[in-house]
Parts: structure tokens; sequence; C-alpha cells
């Protein structure tokens, strides 16, 4: 198995980082991209005022989880728990013996290959991995790599070297970003996520106010809480709830908030949630407190109201689950969004879209009863708020 070692600071990881990641994935095969923040660069010192270790960790598992490869992607906390400055060679050194006989290469920016000669043992680092380095720009191509990588082969032989120069490579450096960011620039080097990430912890000198949100920086914030694989579906049911919003009458932003939040603490674990409704004091059903499904909606809703001051969609994303009987105008739409938006694929799914479009009560009826089948069928427990829609919304319609 050919395993790429891409360490560095990661403050904070933009996407510069990861276009270089998937081209080196590429040129190399790799079947495996281990991203690892250090812990005390031995090279340089980390600016003042940067995040903590855990939180460099945590911006680069968002950032990779960018990449949408969660099956060949990974992130080591190797250096950031380990005592002293973290040495290549040492991360090197206990990569083979947590992966052994795999092949190793070690990925790097232009800069830090010119300079490798100079690291800590860089000898014992050539003869541990492979060393594939990639230009930042159009102009880092053979006239900049040649002479290191011959300088490299005579003094280390047996040393394997690959550069490629990525070609449309952002440009930006982490230290660039860092002076950016307090002025409220940097967004467009950085994933939706990281950004959001970084607005959600206050980092790089951000003040950003979560209960005044701009749509565009609260998708990211939202963003930042889920797992990429989920943001399709969001994105989605976004432009779905602002679709019906504006055929129903009802406020267009406030759908699209809902949207943007309704599945942010999807992937919170059962105590995460319960922890949340605690706080604000929202009692459960045994049945909710068991069920993940029906926790995301409670936790969710309560972070909306709470945290991001959005006490107008509160109703729309506690029964987005469930539905329930005499819904709202906002909670029925947020509710057929979220079933039927564009990259939702089931055989009713053409009728209920017909339905939201023609007959709201008709569709929500309907998506209840499609819930109460999948319930029976799964010989799982109904939630009384969906078995109360489904007779509600059954009588309306028969009526």
């Amino acid at each position: 198995m050919k395993i790429g070692i891409y360490g560095g600071s990661f403050n904070p990881p933009h996407l510069g980082h990861l276009a270089a990641a998937q081209a080196a994935v590429a040129a190399l095969g790799l079947d495996r991209l281990v991203f690892v923040p250090a812990g005390i660069p031995p090279h340089k010192d980390l600016a003042p005022g940067s995040p903590t270790p855990d939180q460099r960790l945590e911006m680069t598992r968002v950032a990779a989880d960018q990449l949408l490869m969660p099956e060949r992607t990974e992130v080591w906390d190797a250096e950031v728990h380990r005592a002293g400055k973290s040495y290549t060679a040492d991360t090197l050194e206990e990569a083979a013996r947590r992966w052994p006989g795999d092949e190793l290469w070690l990925l790097m920016g232009t800069d830090m290959f010119l300079t490798l000669h100079q690291w800590a043992e860089p000898e014992r680092i050539l003869r541990l991995a492979g060393v594939c380095a990639f230009g930042r720009t159009e102009a880092d191509g053979e006239a900049v790599f040649a002479p290191q990588r011959d300088y490299l082969s005579r003094t280390y032989p047996g040393a394997r070297l690959t550069t490629i120069t990525v070609p449309g490579l952002v440009d930006i450096s982490s230290t660039q970003l860092r002076e950016l960011l307090p002025r409220g620039g940097g967004r467009d080097f950085l994933p939706e996520a990281v950004y959001g990430y970084i607005l959600r912890e206050k980092l790089y000198g951000t003040r950003a106010d979560l209960k005044g949100l701009s749509l565009e920086d609260l998708r990211c914030v939202s963003y930042s809480m889920v797992y990429a694989k989920r943001l399709a579906h969001i994105r989605g049911c976004e432009e779905e709830a602002a679709r019906l919003a504006r055929r129903w009458g009802a406020d267009e932003d406030r759908m699209r908030r809902a949207a943007i939040l309704h599945d942010c603490t999807k992937y919170f674990s059962c105590r995460e949630h319960l922890e949340i409704c605690d706080r604000y004091g929202l009692e459960l059903l045994p049945l909710e407190r068991a069920t993940d499904k029906l926790l995301h909606a409670k936790s969710g809703a309560l972070l909306a109201k709470h945290v991001f001051g959005m006490d107008d969609i509160y109703e729309a994303i506690l029964y987005h689950t469930t539905a329930r009987a005499g819904m709202s105008l906002e909670e029925k739409l947020l509710y057929i969004a979220d079933y039927m938006e564009p990259n939702r694929d089931f055989p009713e799914v053409g009728e209920l879209r017909r339905l939201a479009y023609t007959d709201l009560d008709g569709a929500v009826g309907m998506g209840a009863a499609l819930s109460v089948q999948e319930m029976l069928l799964r010989d799982k427990e109904l939630h009384h708020d969906t078995r109360e829609a489904f007779e509600y919304y059954k009588k309306g319609n028969e009526g």
C-alpha cells in the first residue's frame, strides 16, 4: 500500500493544501493520504494567537473531509500529542512502525523541498520515505526543482524523489490568511467548512456574532458541523425550501436559514444531543432519547434558537423529521423540502414533488403516510407526532 504523509502546521488549512494533496494522490497513485498537523514545528515558531493544537487538528479534520475520500484520508495526531518539537524523521519512524511494509511518501511544498537537506536527519527521512514536492505556482517548475532534486540524489543515493507542478494551485499562504481573516478577508481561499469553523470558534481575531450571521456565513458555520457527504443534501434542501417559499408565499430568507440548519447536529453523538436538550430544558420521550434520527431534529432546533438566535424557525426544524398535526406553513415547507429535495430518489418522489407545488397539505399527508409505512415495514416504533400528522392530513385530504 502507498501512503502519503502530508505534514504542516495547517494554521489554517486552505484550498491550496487540498489541491496539492489531490494532485499528489493522483501523481503517486496513493492508497492512503495522512494529514499530520505539527505540534511544535522545529523550523519556525507558531504565530502569536494561533489556535490550540487540538483546534488545528480539528480544522485539519474538517478540511480533509472536504476531499470526500473518507476511506482514503486520515488525520493523524502523532505530532500534536508528542512532547517536544515535531521532527519529521521521528514521525516517519513512527509511521513505519504503524504501517510496516507499506511504501511511505512524504508530501511537501517547494520551500520545504528546497531546504530539505537542512532538516534534522535528512538521511533518515530519505531512507524511510520517498519525497513528493509540489509547486505552489506555475513558476515552481523544473528550473526550480531540478537542481535540488539532482543534489539530493547525489548526496543521498537511493532517495526516491518526485516533483510536480499543480496547475492553477491557489497561490496563498497560511501567513497571508492569518493577516486577512481579522479584517474580514480570506474566505475565498478556504473550504467553506473550515471558514465556518474559524467563525464558530472565533479564531484568528474573527469576531462573528453567531446570532447575526449573513446567509453566506451561516452556511459556512453549519457546514463546519457536519460531514461533507451531507452537504449535497443540505444544499438541495435549501434550494427546494426557497422554491417552495416563493410558490406558497413564505419568507424565502427564513426558509433558507431553516434548511441550512436543519441537519446541523446530524452527526453529533447521542451524548451530545442529550446534553443540548438537557441544557435548554427540552423534555424528551423515551423513544426520542433512544433514536438519533429523532434527536438531531431536537438538538438542531435548540441550537438554531439559542445559539443562532432564530426563534422563528425553531418549530420548523423541531418537527422536520416527524411532522405533526396542524403544522405552520414554514413547518410544512421544510418537512417537504427535506423529504423530496433533488438528491432524493425513491419510487414515490415524483408524485410527492407534484403535490408539493399543487396541494401542500396533500404532500404533507403523503410524506407522513410514507413514514408510517416505512416504520411498519421495519417493525419500528412510530412517533406519536407522525401518527397524528398522518391522521390529521388524511382527514383533510378526504374532506
